[in-house]
């Protein structure tokens, strides 16, 4: 059973929530949606609102349901939940039902966004603002550690509801 819980009562580490834990990007619908795997992100106050940022590369299947919904949510798991984390960031939801190979329960939470019952904590984010990254500003010690040709899509999204479960 999930809370909804005020952004600002968050006892979250970002760092190792993100970096560390690693999270599920979800969007679409309920009945037809995408995750994917992420270790890259952030969690912030953007124009004066709860704001969360994602990256996602283009060809990714998860960045076609990113632009064409209006929320997108990022769910975070309990260890137990790492192999499953490590299939999301492994297969093409493409080839396979990410959700049924998980064994993951799909709900809706606010805007009808997309989030799995399994997970411990949920940032229910509307889409605020989207753009490719811009080569040109990559660090070259970073693009050489991390791109080839293939530069993520930043997404934002303000947090509009957080659940944590109860």
């Amino acid at each position: 059973m999930f809370q909804k819980i005020d952004p600002k009562a968050l006892d979250f580490n970002p760092f190792s929530a993100i970096g560390e834990r690693w999270m599920l990007i979800t969007a679409g619908t309920p009945d037809h949606c995408n995750t994917m795997t992420a270790s890259w992100g952030g969690v912030g106050i953007l124009w004066g609102a709860p704001m969360a940022t994602c990256y996602v590369r283009p060809q990714r299947y998860t960045n076609q349901f990113m632009k064409e919904g209006e929320y997108f949510t990022l769910s975070f798991f309990d260890e137990k939940y790492r192999p499953q984390l490590n299939l999301c960031g492994a297969k093409s939801g493409r080839d396979v039902d990410k959700v049924k190979e998980c064994g993951f329960t799909v709900a809706a939470a606010a805007g009808g966004a997309p989030y799995f019952e399994q997970a411990e904590l949920v940032l229910v984010c509307r889409k605020r603002m989207e753009m490719p990254m811009d080569p040109a500003a990559v660090p070259e010690d970073v693009k050489e550690k991390s791109y080839h040709d293939d530069f993520h899509d930043i997404y934002w999204g303000e947090i509009v509801e957080v659940l944590k479960k109860a």
